[in-house]
Order: structure tokens, then C-alpha cells, then sequence
């Protein structure tokens, strides 16, 4: 999915968003540890946690796509979770 945007130089950049789904869903304070630690990274836009799933937008000019997957499967089984198929 895809979400057109205008940055400060007037180009436009796209977004993009990747998807997990976890077993479970994420209590409030892993929420938030894994929105302060991720979130914090150079080109992600947003991230929500909503019933068992996490969405991540970002621009991918700034981070690779398969760079943010390593890293928030990391953080998600740190936190006690799993990742569903």
C-alpha cells in the first residue's frame, strides 16, 4: 500500500507500509515500547498496534523494507510475542 506525500523540498516520496500479524494482542505497555523504539528510527511515519496486527508506514528511501521487517520481528518476540504466518 502505498500513501503519496510532499516533503520539504516540494518532492513527493512515498510511502510505503508493511504488515504483522502476532498471536496475540499487544498489552499497552508493549505498545508503546515497541512504538518508542521503532517509531524513533529515521523514515518511519507511523505506527499501529490494533488487534493482533502492526502496521508500520515508512519511506523506504530511508530504510529498507526488509531492514524494518528484521528489526521489528526482533522487537516483537523480545516483547514475549509471535508473529503469525
Amino acid at each position: 500500500m502505498h500513501h503519496d506525500r510532499v516533503n520539504e523540498q516540494g518532492r513527493q516520496k512515498i510511502m510505503k507500509k508493511v504488515s504483522f500479524c502476532v498471536e496475540k494482542h499487544f498489552c499497552a505497555e508493549c505498545s508503546l515500547a515497541l512504538r518508542r523504539f521503532i517509531g524513533k528510527m529515521e523514515g518511519i511515519e507511523s505506527i499501529d498496534v490494533e488487534n493482533g496486527m502492526i502496521a508500520i508506514s515508512f519511506d523506504d528511501a530511508k530504510i529498507a523494507e526488509e531492514t524494518l521487517s528484521s528489526i521489528t520481528r526482533d522487537n516483537i518476540e523480545k516483547l514475549g510475542y509471535r508473529l503469525t504466518a
